[in-house]
């Protein structure tokens, strides 16, 4: 089934974000992205086609769905979309499949990527704080990609990496 307009996915679409450690621009993105777009048209659970949807942000995160209403992703075909990122990380230069990373907007605009001890130390710095943007990557459907996954860290899980005593100054 051809993909559709990902704001066209309904607000219950199963969701995956994928995110890279690394900015990724220019000719590796037009690589990543032609080759997901290929991927996805072909997409099939148990023979049947998905309708599903992608949208590239910030040159980190790819973003994909699938309207469930017509038939659902099955644990072989998410496998199947995992070994493509997996095999095509070599060739972008960077990971977007390691868990445990925060991304999070520095005072430049630029979206960061660090571990959460690295960004717990940055919040000790005063580097980050509860104004913080940071992206919620384990979002799952469409309606919380849309309401929660770009926000202050005041208002997300991500809280919780801040050391105590920042957090209460500062709430």
């Amino acid at each position: 089934m051809p993909t559709v307009p990902f704001r066209s996915l309904p607000d219950d679409a199963r969701l995956w974000v994928f995110a890279a450690t690394d900015p990724v621009t220019g000719e590796r993105a037009d690589r990543l992205l032609a080759a997901v777009d290929e991927w996805l048209s072909e997409w099939k659970a148990h023979g049947e086609p998905l309708t599903c949807a992608r949208e590239w942000r910030e040159d980190r995160f790819l973003v994909i769905g699938v309207d469930q209403s017509t038939a659902g992703a099955s644990g072989c075909s998410i496998d199947a979309l995992f070994h493509l990122l997996q095999d095509l990380q070599s060739t972008l230069g960077t990971s977007m499949l390691g868990g445990g990373r925060v991304f999070y907007r520095a005072r430049d605009g630029q979206v960061k990527s660090a571990t959460r001890g690295e960004f717990t130390a940055r919040a000790a710095t005063g580097d980050v704080d509860l104004d913080t943007t940071v992206f919620d990557t384990s979002v799952t459907t469409a309606s919380a990609y849309r309401s929660e996954f770009e926000g202050r860290v005041a208002d997300s899980w991500h809280q919780d990496l801040l050391p105590r005593v920042n957090s209460r100054e500062s709430a």
